[in-house]
């Protein structure tokens, strides 16, 4: 573990208790301290970060190069991190790196991965600005920010990662390292909920919808997200490539009314506004006194 790393030391506050039970205030709930710890990637996290790889592009994984990507996570060691509780030995519970889009178009598997990029932005109108980005030759220098966390992973681990990703960037420009980028890309993931197949075919009282017009609300599985995207050249969400079977909606109903249909998100922010979007990250996840 490198020193900047060792030496942060914060404590991220998780309730381990049902959100329910709060707002109820029928019961008290625990919290739990738990010690997060930030590392460099290393080799022994090639599992870890792939599986948290598969999981942020969902369906679409299948279509991706993951490994060859998780290696060239794990080949620039010293950009990007993981975050653990029990040393470094153990599996991360979130990860964030970034990549140079245009240093590494030249590999078959980034290829395939910009072509995916470019054809999902082609898919929103809103993403035009990226999809223009993407039809330029050579591929401008945007950096990629790959980044997830297990689901029980607190959202305060976050803003230590990209605070961090920001000095180790500048480290590397000055070692006339290839990372001066001209933009930053962050991949991510929404989810709508939508109506039950189960509810349909059962005849079960249907659960009014959210938002204006009867639509359901677009809900982020990374709450920076929200924040990053004031920051934003362009933003918008945009369907899997891969179909999903009509019932799978229904498998992730985890004892909640509605199914829920994930999207992917991007978010384009020009490298000059991404410190003030970090720190803005920073200050909205900042944890509770």
């Amino acid at each position: 573990m490198s020193k900047r790393k060792s030496d942060l030391g914060d404590q991220v506050m998780a309730n381990a208790g049902n959100e329910d039970e709060e707002e109820s205030g029928d019961e008290d709930f625990d919290m739990l301290n738990v010690e997060f710890e930030w590392f460099d990637p290393q080799e022994l996290d090639f599992h870890g970060i792939k599986s948290l790889l598969s999981q942020l592009f969902d369906v679409d994984a299948q279509k991706l190069d993951i490994s060859a990507i998780t290696d060239l996570i794990l080949g620039q060691p010293l950009l990007g991190s993981t975050v653990k509780v029990d040393g470094q030995d153990t599996d991360a519970y979130a990860f964030l790196s970034v990549l140079n889009l245009q240093a590494h178009a030249e590999k078959s598997f980034m290829a395939q991965l910009i072509q995916y990029l470019k054809s999902r932005a082609a898919s929103n109108p809103h993403l035009a600005q990226l999809g223009n980005l993407f039809s330029q030759s050579p591929t401008p220098a945007i950096g990629l920010i790959l980044t997830d966390r297990l689901i029980n992973c607190p959202s305060e681990v976050v803003p230590p990662m990209y605070t961090m990703l920001l000095e180790e960037v500048e480290w590397a420009l000055r070692e006339k390292e290839p990372y001066n980028f001209t933009h930053y890309l962050i991949v991510s993931k929404t989810y709508t909920e939508i109506q039950s197949k189960l509810d349909i075919e059962d005849d079960r009282p249907k659960k009014k919808q959210k938002g204006a017009g009867g639509a359901f609300e677009i809900m982020y599985f990374h709450p920076e997200d929200e924040v990053f995207e004031k920051h934003a050249l362009c933003a918008g969400g945009f369907d899997y490539a891969t179909k999903r079977d009509e019932g799978q909606s229904d498998s992730k109903r985890a004892f909640q009314e509605m199914g829920i249909k994930p999207q992917g998100h991007a978010i384009l922010i020009e490298a000059s506004k991404f410190k003030d979007a970090v720190n803005a990250v920073a200050d909205y996840l900042k944890p509770s006194a």
